[in-house]
């Protein structure tokens, strides 16, 4: 943790089993806020089990950003091995992604009222080490859904490569990827 996070109020960490009802109610909440949708089981199937999904996996990795002063959880991010899913993606991008070569960042959701505060960029660094010393990845890539306020600016800010720009398509989305993160020495 660097010492802008703790100046604006929030420490980042690796989640742990006695959060998980905070990050299901925060990821729930954003379905709702951002995504005008809500909780859709089908398309939120590890949210049901973050323990095992997140937690559990040792190719899997979930971090929080915790309010200094509350411990509320702030914002989320994690990193899940596996390719897209078939129904909602065109199928020369669900065949770009080998499921257990491809590092997909996950549910990196800010509270709104603590967006602009960078907690999502400090979350990120942590997973990409994961990614280094997990090893076995090829590629890191994510989606993010354009009607959420500033997704698409945060990630077109950072060294991310656009894929496709599916928001018209059967995703809704826009797929980036970033360089694979070279492994610790």
């Amino acid at each position: 943790m660097g010492d802008d996070a703790v100046a604006r109020g929030y420490a980042v960490r690796a989640a742990r089993s006695a959060d998980l009802a905070a990050i299901r109610a925060l990821m729930i909440r954003t379905f709702e806020e951002d995504f005008g949708y809500g909780y859709t089981p089908e398309f939120h199937v590890d949210v049901d089990d973050l323990q095992g999904v997140c937690l559990d996996n040792p190719r899997h990795a979930l971090w929080v950003a915790a309010a200094d002063r509350s411990g509320e959880i702030v914002g989320t991010a994690g990193v899940r091995s596996g390719g897209l899913k078939p129904a909602f993606n065109q199928s020369w991008l669900v065949a770009r992604y080998e499921p257990g070569r491809t590092a997909q960042l996950v549910r990196v959701y800010t509270l709104r009222e603590w967006r602009g505060r960078g907690a999502a960029r400090t979350l990120l660094p942590p997973l990409l080490d994961f990614v280094a010393r997990e090893g076995g990845y090829d590629v890191v890539a994510l989606h993010t859904d354009p009607r959420s306020p500033g997704a698409e600016r945060f990630w077109r800010s950072l060294p991310t490569t656009l894929i496709l720009d599916d928001r018209d398509g059967p995703s809704g989305s826009l797929h980036f990827e970033l360089a694979l993160p070279t492994p610790p020495n």
